[in-house]
């Protein structure tokens, strides 16, 4: 299976030259409702099941926190921007700030506290810009 993949592929693409291919299903209950989704990957790893595991799963953690950090944080899923390519600009605009808030040392809070602080303080607010 995984020649005939590779063998589909444009030889001088990037994702030619891959060792591996994992599939995963995610189930997720909520409300008493079950769905389940199917995800493929290709992968570099030689064939190692366990080390694909713990791979995916933490990609997933790393995206899972970010997700929640600029829903928290930020309130992404209560904006209401919708027109042309404001909602990707302002996504764009919003991981920048979760990325200079998260840079930011001196100051011992979360992001949310951070932003807090950077609208209250011209002066933070400076510093934390510097770190672009």
């Amino acid at each position: 299976m995984l020649s005939q993949i590779q063998s589909q592929l444009n030889p001088d693409s990037v994702w030619s030259n891959f060792n591996s291919v994992g599939m995963v299903e995610s189930v997720r209950s909520l409300n008493g409702e079950t769905t389940v989704e199917t995800h493929y990957f290709i992968s570099s790893l030689e064939s190692n099941a366990k080390q694909f595991g713990n791979s995916i799963r933490s990609h997933w953690g790393i995206e899972n926190s970010l997700h929640w950090i600029l829903d928290v944080a930020l309130k992404e899923d209560d904006c209401r921007i919708r027109k042309d390519n404001a909602p990707q600009n302002f996504a764009i605009l919003r991981h920048i700030a979760v990325n200079l808030l998260g840079q930011e040392k001196r100051v011992k809070r979360g992001i949310k506290n951070k932003q807090f602080l950077a609208g209250l303080d011209n002066n933070y607010l400076a510093r934390v810009l510097a770190l672009a």
